[in-house]
């Protein structure tokens, strides 16, 4: 790193510290040749490979625009959207690769988006996964419910359906 005061081309770093939220590193350099200290921040960078081919930064700001447009009337807060970009992030950041295509982006949104609002979910996947017919929705909205009853009521529906299983097998 070139010193910004003198342009010495070594610099020692003094101190480091992440980020709250662990994407940027600042760290604090001091210059042998002229003493005087600096602050650098670095972060990893992300790219979005669109379907053109084109390439830009990655965005939480687009991601949370994005899913605001499904979220629209819905009682969603901009921290929830926040949150959600971040998720979407923290789970792009963690396949470890520095180029993402813009599908995976979009599959990454679903997740997150089903747990905070299932209808703001299906009219995100309606675009994003092209729903052609009522079909489509009504199989999306066969599986919410399906994953919805398994996880909320799972417990129970099985101790319900159980005996009733085991009565209709002895007769």
């Amino acid at each position: 790193m070139h010193c910004p005061f003198c342009r010495h081309p070594d610099s020692r770093v003094v101190d480091s510290r992440t980020s709250d939220d662990g994407s940027t590193i600042r760290r604090r350099r001091q210059c042998p040749h002229c003493n005087r200290r600096f602050t650098t921040v670095e972060t990893a960078s992300l790219s979005v490979v669109k379907r053109s081919g084109a390439t830009e930064p990655f965005s939480r700001e687009k991601i949370a625009g994005g899913v605001r447009k499904a979220c629209q009337g819905r009682p969603v807060s901009e921290d929830d959207l926040a949150l959600l970009a971040q998720k979407v992030e923290e789970t792009l950041r963690s396949a470890g690769s520095a180029e993402i295509d813009a599908y995976e982006i979009g599959l990454a949104i679903l997740g997150p988006l089903r747990e905070l609002d299932e209808v703001a979910y299906l009219r995100f996947a309606s675009v994003y996964q092209a729903f052609d017919s009522l079909e489509d929705f009504e199989a999306a909205i066969t599986v919410l419910r399906a994953e919805r009853d398994g996880t909320e009521d799972g417990d129970e529906a099985d101790e319900v359906v159980e005996p009733q299983d085991e009565g209709a097998r002895t007769t």
